[in-house]
């Protein structure tokens, strides 16, 4: 399963059924899971640990040292889950030790070509990254959330699960659960109504959500403590409205508005 003009450090660890094309490089310090798809002249450098099933296609660079100048040679890490897709020049990061040292993807993943994780991103779980979409450093996001092509995510900003980009849209503050948003301000469009139904949550659940939307987004744009107060009721009922209020609670760069 290893093309034998591979190169393959001595120090790496394949797991079983693994594949690596022609002229793909593992450093030092990478384990591979069972079953990972490497095509050729892919680059992974350690420390660097990629689970089980993953499909990465050619011309990805994975593991390289963090675009940071603060960046000193640190033993930094990139975690993969299971079963992702990693498509045609991507890069991915490793992390730096001002945050955790770790960047980190989850499972199940869709990573597009071109797409650029920079140092200590999160990824969660069932994410999809359209072409050219790039997070910089420290940035995160939850299940479920979908970046359009040429989305840009500033550094420390976080997308909420479900949440959905349009084409180019810039993102320079927090993006909560549930809300699309799109253009030069990464500004609030609606509820991603398509992706709640798909993922089968309640019409009580949406009809909860859609209030609380309204109370921050609405014609009386309420302020952030009163919106929060209006959504305490709901959030007492609905676990998703609960995730959606915690979200914004936690923000430390604002939310889109």
């Amino acid at each position: 399963m290893i093309h034998p003009t591979a190169i393959i450090d001595p120090d790496a660890r394949l797991g079983r059924d693994v594949r690596v094309g022609p002229y793909s490089v593992i450093g030092a310090g990478v384990e591979i899971g069972d079953g990972t798809d490497i095509a050729s002249h892919v680059v992974i450098e350690g420390p660097t640990s990629i689970g089980k099933q993953n499909k990465i296609y050619q011309f990805a660079s994975l593991g390289a040292d963090p675009q940071d100048k603060k960046y000193a040679g640190e033993p930094t890490r990139l975690e993969i889950g299971d079963r992702n897709t990693i498509r045609e020049f991507v890069t991915f990061n490793r992390g730096t030790v001002q945050d955790g040292g770790v960047t980190k993807i989850g499972n199940d993943n869709w990573i597009m070509a071109y797409v650029h994780l920079a140092h200590d991103v999160s990824i969660a779980n069932h994410c999809i990254l359209a072409n050219n979409a790039s997070l910089a450093g420290h940035a995160s996001m939850d299940d479920y959330a979908i970046l359009g092509g040429f989305t840009l995510v500033h550094q420390f900003c976080r997308i909420g699960a479900h949440a959905f980009t349009a084409f180019s849209t810039r993102v320079h503050k927090d993006i909560p659960p549930y809300v699309m948003a799109h253009g030069e301000e990464g500004s609030a469009r609606g509820l991603n109504f398509e992706g709640l139904k798909r993922r089968g949550f309640s019409k009580e659940a949406v009809s909860a959500l859609k209030k609380c939307y309204m109370s921050l987004y609405g014609r009386k744009k309420l302020p952030l403590d009163e919106a929060l107060q209006f959504m305490q009721p709901f959030a007492d009922e609905f676990s998703e409205v609960q995730y959606f209020a915690e979200f914004i609670k936690g923000t430390e760069r604002g939310i889109t508005r």
